[in-house]
């Protein structure tokens, strides 16, 4: 497999409970970052009421595709380019369910701001956004590895690092998103769930 994580083969056994609590009353969802498509593999085949719609940065597309034409899942579409800062997503219009993991981390600041205004303006009433990593509540990490984490991250990419999870549902209330469970995952790791009102 093209662009293997072992972070994403680790905690997918963990991340498929929580959507299916959270997205039974959904049918199509676009995951935003799939890298290597492994969740998609993963949690598609068990979320067979949803259509899945991998996506990933233009640069990045083909290794995803390999991944995904290997498995030939029946309920994942063919993955395609999307940039957060796209005006136009050019999602299907039935799409009504968002995720992403590990992805909050590793974009500036204004990447985090326009993936959530992207996804207030294509979500209908009642669709959801599961996001998926670690996050800080109140300024503080929920762990010193976590703290760690955020250094590294920074000193790779200064415009990088862990969001506050206060300042991620002060946007996502601005753009019409109400905030429904915060859920503590395995290695300090979270799932933050929005639906759109």
């Amino acid at each position: 497999m093209l662009n293997f994580s072992e972070a994403s083969e680790r905690n997918k056994g963990h991340i498929l409970p929580v959507l299916q609590q959270h997205l039974g009353n959904n049918s199509h969802l676009l995951e935003i970052g799939s890298g290597s498509g492994q969740h998609a593999l993963y949690c598609a085949p068990v979320l067979s009421h949803l259509r899945w719609q991998p996506s990933e940065l233009e640069e990045n597309l083909n290794a995803l595709q390999v991944n995904l034409a290997q498995e030939q899942v029946e309920n994942i579409d063919p993955p395609q380019a999307l940039n957060v800062f796209q005006d136009d997503w050019q999602v299907p219009p039935t799409v009504d369910a968002i995720f992403s993991a590990n992805t909050l981390h590793i974009m500036s600041q204004d990447a985090v701001d326009a993936f959530f205004r992207g996804a207030g303006k294509i979500l209908p009433h009642a669709g959801r956004i599961c996001v998926y990593g670690p996050f800080r509540y109140g300024g503080r990490y929920t762990s010193e590895s976590n703290a760690q984490f955020d250094q590294w991250l920074q000193l790779r990419d200064p415009q990088s690092g862990i969001r506050d999870f206060e300042v991620l549902n002060a946007l996502a209330t601005e753009l019409g998103l109400v905030f429904v469970e915060d859920i503590a995952m395995p290695a300090n790791n979270q799932i933050l769930v929005w639906q759109k009102q």
